[in-house]
């Protein structure tokens, strides 16, 4: 997926549940029959997706958890291998993300569960972010750290900008 492309799911996941919330503000006050009962569902789905999504465009720009203010003072040679530990630390909670986050999705396709609203959502869709934005996260961090272990020991990229530039 490309920048361009994840800005866009965002900014439409997130345009969607702006549209949800502003029709349910103004029907509850001047159209009360045509009032959606699972709006606020909608948009906790919506933007909980968009979250997912845009974690791993966290991960590409370097905006994702790291310790900036201890890179910055370390000398380059430890930076570097705190890096790679940040990065395998992020791997094996990504990997994580996944796999526990796949055994909800079953669970909910299991037993078929859906939300308790009119809508009756199936379940299983809302919990895909989690094995989904995992994954995204987990390539992004196998990316980061492949570009770490293939560089020179005296190159280090400064904390806060990007270590890989062909790659998005």
């Amino acid at each position: 997926m490309r920048c361009g492309d994840t800005a866009s799911a965002i900014s439409n996941g997130g345009l969607a549940a702006l549209a949800f919330a502003l029709w349910q503000v103004l029907s509850r006050y001047f159209f009360p029959r045509q009032s959606i009962s699972y709006a606020e569902e909608v948009i906790v789905y919506l933007v909980i997706w968009a979250i997912m999504i845009v974690s791993s465009q966290l991960v590409r720009t370097d905006s994702h958890v790291r310790p900036d203010l201890v890179l910055k003072i370390v000398p380059a040679g430890v930076a570097r291998w705190m890096e790679v530990f940040n990065c395998l630390a992020a791997i094996a909670f990504c990997a994580a993300l996944v796999w526990y986050g796949r055994q909800v999705v079953e669970v909910a396709l299991l037993i078929d569960e859906r939300s308790a609203s009119d809508l009756r959502f199936p379940m299983w869709v809302y919990y895909a972010a989690l094995p989904a934005g995992g994954l995204l996260m987990l390539i992004r961090y196998i990316v980061r750290l492949a570009g770490l272990i293939a560089r020179s020991e005296h190159s280090v990229t400064p904390p806060g900008r990007h270590e890989l530039p062909g790659i998005d």
